[in-house]
């Protein structure tokens, strides 16, 4: 495996042969009559407070990812997230209250389900909270549940693994692609986080193995700062949307649309602020590039967009130090839709700029997407705001902030267009994805033999 730090292969690759991700599935399997009976949240709050302060996880994420501040969060969201769904769980999976039927006598009661066992594929640019998001509330379900991550940041599995407690029906596997594809044939429901073209072929092969695939995939989310906003407040929130984990999430800004008549003054300040910022190995908070070969697709898009016009303001390049890939953030002024920088998945710390006239232009740019994951929206009030975000074709809108779908889970959302496809991530009902729900029709009918047993013409 790659240190994207020092860009040297320092730990092989070791993934689970088919025959034994086979028996781990198995072996799940006898777990989840148990678990299903089993006192679930005490099991979940004991695996949360192990892991909400191991240094031995923390310490392996930081090597697989080259960041430090991202990976703290990213252990803190994770225990946060168990916490809650131990406490939110045992109402939502309360059966539902008998209530009459539009028949005379008749009464509808029920319950809900688990999936025996749920596989999940999970990405590398944030291993642990991607790797959990879905699992803990499947856990919560009763559901088993198999994960496999991305082979790209694998160091991560060994130390969580030692802190799930024996009676959790939780197995984190090592595995390329090869495993994941074998893990869909194993289960009974699949979650895959990822690019497009992967999850397609997730999709075609949960059709064929007649299971349900739940797709969280890419985005290209856009932020619009309108005339009237807090300039200052935007730019700090763009910079840091677009910027986090070096750009390297979904739910990262990746081009801004601004009034042009704050343009220039919005796009002075964002400069102003990006070039302040400095990356992890001169002590700040931009970390590497993770996966091997993203930094070519930066390059390219940043290539495209100057040979079109666009302006370098800060970055606009890839770095090596002490053998990794890095990038700093970037902001570009001059840009359109004909540049791969505004309409193709750039993931890494880039923010295009481009002039607008006026809200609608704004708005209908903003939806000029094949994604709809998520996007934000600056303007002087907050009914101007949400006036906005209530035409935007995506799952979740920032208002006057960028990117707290990655910090605000609570909010039931669903992807548009290609970032997604099935049931809610996020809220209360996202857990609802890994039930299925029976339904009990009681006859009490003091008839013996009811009217609809012999209709009459």
């Amino acid at each position: 495996m790659r240190n994207p730090i020092t860009g040297q292969a320092d730990r092989p690759s070791a993934p689970i042969p088919q025959d034994r991700l086979a028996a781990v599935a198995t072996g799940l399997r006898r777990m989840a009559p148990a678990w299903q009976d089993a006192d679930r949240g005490a099991a979940l709050s004991r695996f949360g407070a192990a892991l909400a302060d191991d240094d031995d996880l923390l310490a392996a994420l930081v090597a697989d990812t080259g960041r430090v501040g991202e990976s703290l969060l990213e252990r803190r969201l994770v225990a946060g997230l168990i916490d809650r769904w131990v406490r939110q769980a045992p109402a939502l999976l309360a059966p539902p209250a008998e209530r009459p039927a539009a028949l005379p006598g008749v009464f509808v009661a029920g319950d809900a389900v688990p999936y025996e066992l749920v596989g999940m594929i999970t990405p590398w640019n944030l291993p642990l909270l991607l790797g959990l998001i879905d699992a803990v509330p499947a856990l919560a379900a009763g559901c088993a549940v198999l994960v496999k991550p991305s082979e790209v940041t694998p160091r991560f599995i060994e130390p969580l693994m030692r802190l799930v407690p024996d009676e959790l029906p939780l197995r984190v596997v090592e595995g390329d692609g090869g495993t994941g594809a074998g893990l869909v044939d194993l289960v009974d429901a699949v979650v895959f986080t990822g690019s497009v073209e992967t999850g397609r072929r997730v999709a075609r092969a949960a059709a064929r193995a007649f299971v349900p695939a739940f797709l969280e995939l890419g985005g290209k989310d856009p932020a619009i700062v309108l005339a009237g906003a807090d300039l200052d407040r935007a730019a700090a929130a763009v910079l840091w949307g677009g910027t986090a984990n070096a750009g390297q999430s979904c739910q990262s800004i990746e081009r801004v649309y601004v009034a042009r008549e704050v343009h220039d003054e919005f796009l002075a300040r964002l400069v102003d602020k990006a070039a302040q910022v400095r990356l992890t190995c001169e002590g700040g908070p931009i970390g590497p590039i993770i996966k091997p070969g993203q930094e070519d697709v930066i390059a390219a898009h940043l290539a495209d967009a100057v040979a079109r016009g666009a302006r370098v303001h800060t970055g606009g390049r890839i770095e090596r130090h002490g053998g990794g890939h890095w990038c700093r953030p970037t902001v570009l002024s001059g840009v359109d839709h004909d540049m791969l920088v505004m309409t193709e998945e750039t993931f890494g710390p880039v923010l295009p700029v481009m002039a607008v006239d006026g809200e609608r232009e704004a708005v209908a740019l903003a939806n000029d997407s094949t994604y709809g994951l998520s996007a934000a929206v600056f303007a002087a009030t907050e009914e101007r705001a949400l006036a906005v975000a209530a035409r935007l074709r995506v799952g979740a809108v920032s208002v006057n902030d960028a990117g707290l779908t990655a910090l605000v889970h609570e909010g039931e959302k669903h992807a548009f267009r290609l970032s997604g496809l099935g049931g809610s991530r996020m809220g209360p009902a996202s857990i609802g994805r890994f039930l299925r729900r029976r339904a009990f029709l009681v006859n009490r009918s003091d008839a013996a033999d009811p009217w609809w047993h012999n209709p009459k013409e």
